[in-house]
């Protein structure tokens, strides 16, 4: 039976707190509500909660138990050069018409078996990878911008440690591409080494918060540092030149909650905005970072309860959060702390508790936060804000509802414009499309806080038991028309991340960024699109070493 530590905080007299770990199974052990109320004391948070959608499996089983952690050795593996030749790979609705071009790479296949037996997360792409390769000799088809200098990394779950209960819970895996001038000089993927996987542990057997998380939602380049963060506790600083794990970082003791997975940089300044929810007070904290990434300002935020906030925005002048009724559910968590394998989550949908955006002064200052009541919903992710004199503008990718009892995905999904007139006090909710809306959203990050045109988004497609990501979406936010690439039936990409192309200030003047997966073949391109030119599709694809399952968000690290 696979050994695993406990580890819970006991108060000394001096008012400082002591860890204590002690072995236990990884079956037998019962959890109390103490044990989660330490739990979130401790790093003010219990899961990585940050995907698209969400759905849970009756059956939680991953890996076999016993599996322990993956060696610190990587394997090098080289690939044929190739001589493929370059190829051009209240509620109010918008009256625009929206225009779609679709262009189809791949031949019509047939959509992927689903095996009910076993959980969607651990079967086709979605499956965990278990070596870690590096490849310094790529494949490219097609012809890679030769202003591209710098290097691509995103991060995602990838269970390596023993039982996964959901695609939300595995470990952190980064995987990265180096470009340099025209070419592709090296691939490689690493876990992310945290002290669970270090232990052979898994989500479940020991505090979550601090260091013990698995850093497996996204990544940030601020302050010289390669961060990954999950949905709680610490970041991980890693090393761009190699991605291996130099270590948690709590910014020289300033952090003391958790650092959620979605930080804003403002362009102008280059300070890095972020925060972190928790399961007990403070349910948030704000903090502020200076662009030499020092820290220098964190703030509670006064809420009446704990609920699942992933996302946030800025403008140039302003925070903006979204409180929606997604609620910590005590009783739900022990359960599933309890039994992991019977499914269930530790939040639930809770629409009387109500929906509100909340406005304050983008350098702090909660005591001037002003919240402005919505109808009940729940959002994943903005694509970006601003503010337009009274009013701050939010676009975001809207569920109708979230971790409803009897709904496997979650509600109607939309893409909407909150349009708050601080003025007046009220919402105007507009709807964008609430057709392939699209979900996992990108920007122009010399826009990001300011008045924006275009969003860049993974569109999605309806396939019973799993989730199934597509193409490209363009959305321009300004006509509510768009472009599309479709990869086709068997293909499936995810995040696209926009790097600006040079010193033109066009929105669209630059390059997106993704991995696109073909279910035929099972290989995993890394593809580079145009962004003034999304329909064509990829301008280069290089070929990886090894599939790359789906994931989450990733980062540039330019130079």
């Amino acid at each position: 039976m696979r050994r695993a530590q406990r580890s819970t905080l006991r108060a000394n007299e001096d008012g400082s707190q002591t860890c204590e770990t002690v072995a236990m199974t990884g079956g037998g052990q019962r959890f109390s509500r103490r044990d989660v109320v330490r739990w979130g004391m401790f790093g003010t948070g219990t899961a990585s909660l940050a995907a698209l959608v969400a759905a849970c499996s009756s059956d939680g089983r991953g890996p076999a138990a016993g599996a322990t952690a993956p060696p610190r050795s990587t394997a090098t593996t080289t690939t044929s050069p190739g001589t493929a030749p370059a190829t051009t790979l209240g509620t109010s609705t918008t009256a625009a018409t929206t225009t779609t071009a679709t262009t189809t790479t791949a031949a019509t296949v047939p959509p992927p078996a689903i095996d009910p037996s076993l959980p969607w997360w651990l079967q086709g792409n979605f499956a965990p990878v278990s070596s870690e390769v590096e490849s310094t000799t790529l494949a490219v088809r097609g012809a890679i911008p030769p202003e591209l200098t710098g290097t691509y990394v995103r991060n995602g779950s990838n269970p390596m440690s023993g039982p996964s209960p959901h695609w939300f819970f595995g470990d952190g895996m980064v995987h990265g591409v180096r470009l340099e001038r025209g070419r592709a000089t090296w691939y490689r993927n690493r876990a992310v080494r945290t002290p669970l996987l270090e232990a052979g542990l898994g989500f479940g057997d020991g505090p979550p918060g601090g260091a013990s998380n698995q850093s497996n939602v996204s990544l940030v380049w601020h302050g010289g540092r390669l961060l990954s963060s999950g949905e709680v506790g610490f970041p991980f600083e890693l090393s761009p030149a190699d991605l291996s794990t130099v270590g948690p970082h709590d910014f020289g003791g300033r952090l003391t909650s958790a650092f959620t997975a979605h930080p804003k940089i403002d362009p102008v300044t280059g300070r890095m905005h972020s925060f972190g929810y928790g399961f007990v007070p403070p349910y948030l904290t704000y903090h502020v970072t200076e662009a030499d990434g020092t820290m220098i300002h964190t703030e509670p935020i006064e809420l009446p309860n704990s609920t699942m906030i992933h996302d946030f925005a800025i403008t140039a002048t302003d925070a903006v959060f979204w409180d929606l009724p997604v609620v910590f559910d005590l009783d739900a968590a022990i359960r599933y702390l309890d039994d992991p394998s019977a499914g269930g989550f530790p939040f639930r949908w809770d629409p009387d508790v109500g929906a509100r955006i909340g406005v304050m002064p983008l350098e702090g200052g909660a005591s001037a936060l002003r919240w402005y009541e919505i109808e009940p919903c729940y959002a994943f992710h903005g694509v970006n804000a601003f503010r337009r004199g009274d009013e701050v503008v939010i676009d975001v990718c809207r569920l109708s509802r979230m971790f409803a009892e009897g709904d496997l995905f979650g509600g109607e999904a939309s893409l909407r414009r909150w349009t708050v007139d601080t003025a007046a006090g009220t919402v105007a909710d507009e709807v964008i499309t609430d057709v392939d809306s699209g979900d996992l959203p990108t920007r122009d990050p010399r826009v990001v806080g300011r008045e924006h045109r275009y969003g860049y988004l993974v569109s999605t497609r309806d396939l019973p038991g799993t989730v199934d990501l597509g193409g490209l979406i363009k959305q321009d936010l300004r006509s509510g028309t768009r472009e599309v690439w479709d990869p086709g039936p068997g293909g499936h990409s995810g995040e696209w991340l926009f790097v600006p192309g040079g010193d033109d200030p066009a929105e669209d003047a630059g390059w997106l960024f993704g991995f696109v997966h073909d279910d035929p073949t099972g290989r995993t391109d890394f593809a580079i699109v145009d962004a003034t030119d999304v329909a064509a599709g990829p301008v280069a694809r290089v070929e990886l070493p090894q599939r790359v399952p789906f994931g989450f968000h990733a980062t540039w690290i330019p130079g």
